[in-house]
């Protein structure tokens, strides 16, 4: 699937957002090495530490269905770019390869890229036999 396709599908769940309390409505397309794209929009709440971001909704939902072999990931806004937020990237960063693309655009046209390792070059993740699988 192309960027611009992925742009795309990110910017219609920005629609099926909930955001009373920032009307700032977050879609994400995650695209899996197989092609399967799962989406994601942000969840507000008023105790706030249970928020939802976009792109934690589109990975908690592909996990579920037994995908864990991530390619990229879109993340936009209805104010333009929107960036994973620290727990997003420690969240991301647990599943994915240092090569994982995330992606933010306020247009399809502007479309920047970067990898996980870039955009969390110091995080952690559990691997092998402890975590009781390899990803």
């Amino acid at each position: 699937m192309t960027d611009k396709e992925l742009y795309r599908i990110a910017k219609e769940m920005t629609k099926m957002s909930y955001a009373p309390f920032s009307h700032f409505c977050v879609g994400a397309a995650l695209e899996c090495k197989d092609g399967t794209v799962f989406t994601g929009c942000n969840v507000e709440n008023s105790s706030l530490g249970a928020t939802m971001c976009a792109e934690r909704t589109a990975m908690c939902k592909a996990i579920s269905e037994g995908h864990r072999d991530f390619a990229k990931v879109m993340i936009t806004s209805s104010g333009g770019e929107a960036w994973p937020c620290g727990i997003c990237r420690q969240f991301m960063k647990e599943f994915c390869d240092d090569d994982f693309i995330i992606m933010t655009a306020a247009d399809e046209d502007h479309i920047r890229r970067y990898t996980m390792d870039e955009i969390l070059p110091e995080g952690f993740r559990l691997r092998g036999e402890a975590f009781g699988e390899t990803f």
